[in-house]
């Protein structure tokens, strides 16, 4: 008897068919026409191919002390049910990643979840509900603090569970180092010996790198790609796209003040807005202020509406445009000592938000 088999992924929200029997082709897209005809209208956007994805990055749960990295337990069990609703293709990073850099679509909506830190709180609140729910998700690992088994933070034990569960461990320096203020000696060592360290613990070496408070520089950039990673993630925010720099990709930050149902639900649902040639392209200034600029998307109507909005000076004005497709802004004051964003949005269909971000870092004098 031919048969085929076709069931639904709750884990990963994706269709997967299995064959068994000959006439495969014939007999699948008939089954495949009949099965999307019966999907729930909720499910029709995350089986659409699309070529960017979205990227969240969390720190701590239910850690209330800590606001500004945390998240409630009840904010993210909203954002479970949201991730499982069917409108989502929640992914492991390495799959989103994989795609991109070879030009396959990703399925709309494409969700990757990535945790920094390896506080306690991840494995005691956040890895029990991700597991029970199917979700896959990334953690970038600091390795001092596990290794010195610092107060609150996760034991090697703790890391080896979750990695045998299916979360992929992944390198974030030695000491939480403010890269872009250390020199080239320093970044090498952290970099090397927190990619052994996981390497050692973990029984995998780590393929993805997170810049700690997303500050770099085009030397750091050079450190890590030396390092043998050709994929890196800063902490601004925006969706990934094929034209984005590989060694300095955006997440979503999500805590309690930016973890609320609304916004959650806007981030996960934001496209790219595909900005290129932007300048300064070195995440840590050199010029202060800097002369900063992009190119609009080849298709001009996606950028219809941008407004861009910097972290200390709100809304910015004084969009200049250069010929068809290029956009300049003046700032006539230095961007703090830190770290500043710039954030441009455009309206996009159905509701949805186009969004570029880029973090700049000022050393302090």
């Amino acid at each position: 008897m031919e048969r085929d088999t076709f069931y639904l992924s709750r884990s990963w929200h994706r269709i997967i068919c299995r064959r068994q029997g000959r006439n495969w082709t014939a007999s699948m897209l008939f089954i495949l026409a009949g099965f999307l005809a019966l999907l729930p209208a909720a499910w029709a956007p995350a089986v659409q191919a699309a070529n960017s994805g979205v990227v969240i990055m969390y720190h701590r749960f239910g850690e209330d002390a800590y606001p500004t990295t945390s998240v409630t337990v009840e904010q993210l069990d909203e954002h479970i049910r949201e991730l499982q609703s069917g409108s989502y293709a929640v992914m492991p990073l390495a799959e989103m990643i994989a795609a991109l850099r070879a030009g396959r679509p990703l399925p709309d909506r494409a969700v990757a979840i990535t945790i920094d830190d390896a506080y306690r709180s991840v494995y005691d609140v956040a890895w029990p509900k991700f597991r029970d729910a199917g979700l896959p998700f990334t953690v970038f690992v600091s390795t001092a603090g596990v290794d010195t088994g610092a107060p609150g933070i996760m034991t090697w034990d703790h890391l080896r569970e979750m990695h045998q569960g299916g979360a992929a461990i992944e390198a974030h320096t030695v000491s939480h180092l403010h890269m872009a203020d250390a020199d080239v000696a320093k970044l090498r060592e952290e970099v090397t010996e927190s990619t052994l360290r996981i390497a050692s613990e973990i029984g995998s070496k780590p393929k993805f790198f997170a810049y700690p408070y997303g500050e770099a520089s085009d030397e750091v950039k050079a450190v890590v790609s030396e390092a043998g990673y050709t994929v890196a993630f800063g902490q601004q925010s925006g969706p990934l796209y094929p034209e984005a720099d590989m060694l300095y990709l955006p997440r979503f930050p999500i805590n309690m003040s930016f973890g609320g149902p609304d916004r959650f639900r806007q981030v996960i649902n934001t496209l790219p807005l595909s900005l290129t040639d932007v300048l300064p392209s070195n995440p840590t200034l050199t010029k202060n202020p800097p002369n900063f600029g992009f190119t609009l998307p080849a298709k001009k109507s996606e950028a219809d509406g941008i407004a861009c909005y910097h972290s200390s000076f709100g809304r910015l004005t004084e969009l200049e445009k250069l010929g068809e497709s290029r956009i300049e802004i003046r700032f006539t004051e230095p961007f703090p000592e830190g770290r500043s964003r710039i954030n441009c949005t455009a309206p996009g269909p159905n509701g949805r938000w186009r969004w570029f971000g880029m973090q700049y870092y000022v050393p302090a004098r």
